[in-house]
């Protein structure tokens, strides 16, 4: 669908060289052909009227008529009612533009994981937050605010923090950053400048945290995770003096850290001078459970916690919090400063009024009854095509995690339900060593409603089933 500028007339950058032994009409003939062809004027997009591009060219009015009659007789242009010159909706643009102005695409069903119901956004919520922040800011907020961000989300944030996660922070030791990938870079930047040479990360895990480790300048060393979260005694074997898990709801085998490797974890701390950087992944979304209180209220000297909305809310408000020990919250807040002068400063203040308001719980409310609800339709469409799987990771969070029969071939399944347009993921790419004998898929069902969960497993049971040939499925 074309923009619909505003406005008496929009303006269009064209440009006539009358030094050129080309009439001046040959010339805008041409440039309009190339525009449309192009797809820098996209089809129904309304042109400027003959007189303001006639006064903006600084030719006649006359010759910009004859332009439109001309290229309207050739089907580049259509004129409506009232006068109105469009491109014409027909015309025949390159690939790339064809793309770009968003033609029709099967993108079919995709079970990805992290990806939350983009649809259930609260946008009345939000637009009366965005309001509220713009009638109590003052004019200090629409400057350069403090480089740890928003006093007034940070004594909000605190609150709830200690409220809903069982943490324990002030207000001075949280960091408003742009969402938790930046939150883990600026931490590890300031790990590293304190000394730190070695991270450990969760093997199976986030899939670019090594990256980010890496870039940090620092080494990262994968230790294993099992039914109980990540592996201490594996840890200790390594050099690290920083480790990243994600104890509430682990990535992506949705298992909850043990209390005995909370306390193992605690004495490798103490035992290392070494920090645990804790995401809060998932932790907003339990079902079956009681909530696991955060890793950072039994040793908030030792724990650097990041939260986001990117999972409650959507990832495109690029905001997340930072709960960190004193001793480091200054580097990290300086960090920010240098990397991006601080988070928008309306947003901070309407996600705090959002908090505080309610909303934001009720939100979380409906959403944990819808995703449960879709929790139960991925259940029962894999009970019913696939009972022989084992279903794990279901606690919390919007995925869940397939074990497919050791020997499959994870890859050509994922390969063979693309052909359906059924998109997958394995565990393979969650792994940091490569290749394991443990194949599995994972299901995430967030951003999908329970009739595409349900024709999304019909489309690919045969696939699932023991011992089948899907090379040519």
């Amino acid at each position: 669908m074309a923009v619909e500028w505003s406005g008496l007339t929009p303006e269009i950058m064209l440009q006539l060289d009358r030094g050129s032994r080309g009439t001046l009409g040959a010339q805008l003939q041409g440039a309009l052909r190339t525009a449309i062809r192009s797809g820098r004027l996209r089809a129904d997009e309304r042109l400027p009227s003959s007189r303001k591009l006639a006064s903006d060219l600084g030719v006649s009015r006359g010759l910009v008529q004859s332009t439109y009659e001309q290229l309207a007789a050739e089907g580049y242009l259509t004129a409506t009612a009232g006068g109105t010159t469009r491109v014409a909706p027909a015309v025949r643009q390159s690939a790339i533009e064809r793309t770009a102005v968003g033609l029709p695409v099967d993108v079919g069903i995709a079970f990805t994981p992290g990806r939350p119901d983009l649809n259930s956004f609260p946008m009345r919520d939000w637009l009366w937050a965005c309001g509220e922040a713009a009638r109590i800011a003052s004019r200090r907020d629409i400057g350069y605010g403090e480089a740890a961000g928003s006093s007034r989300l940070r004594e909000v944030l605190a609150a709830y923090a200690q409220r809903v996660r069982a943490a324990s922070i002030g207000s001075r030791d949280v960091i408003v950053c742009s969402g938790f990938t930046q939150g883990v870079a600026l931490t590890l930047r300031v790990l590293r400048e304190q000394g730190a040479e070695t991270v450990a990360v969760e093997d199976p895990g986030h899939g670019e945290l090594t990256m980010h480790v890496r870039r940090a300048g620092l080494q990262a060393v994968p230790v294993p995770v099992d039914a109980d979260g990540l592996i201490v005694d594996e840890l200790r074997s390594t050099s690290a003096t920083a480790v990243i898990l994600t104890p509430a709801h682990q990535t992506p085998t949705g298992v909850v850290l043990g209390p005995g490797r909370r306390q193992e974890l605690l004495r490798w701390a103490d035992e290392r001078d070494g920090i645990m950087i804790e995401d809060d992944y998932d932790s907003e979304f339990r079902y079956d459970r009681q909530p696991v209180g955060a890793l950072q209220g039994l040793a908030p000297d030792r724990v650097v916690m990041i939260g986001s909305v990117s999972k409650s809310l959507g990832p495109g408000l690029r905001l997340a919090w930072i709960l960190a020990p004193s001793r480091l919250a200054a580097a990290i807040a300086e960090e920010k400063h240098h990397s991006d002068l601080g988070s928008p400063s309306l947003d901070q203040l309407a996600l705090a009024r959002l908090l505080e308001s309610g909303r934001y719980d009720a939100h979380l409310r409906r959403m944990r009854r819808a995703y449960a609800a879709k929790r139960v339709a991925l259940t029962e469409a894999l009970q019913q095509h696939a009972p022989h799987l084992r279903l794990t990771g279901l606690d919390a969070g919007f995925h869940a995690v397939a074990e497919l029969p050791p020997g499959t071939d994870e890859a050509a399944i994922i390969r063979a339900a693309a052909r359906r347009s059924v998109h997958l993921h394995g565990m393979q790419r969650y792994r940091v060593l490569g290749a394991d004998d443990r194949p599995a898929i994972v299901f995430g069902f967030g951003d999908l409603n329970e009739h595409a969960i349900r024709s999304g497993i019909a489309r690919i049971a045969n696939l699932l089933q023991p011992a089948v040939d899907v090379g040519d499925a």
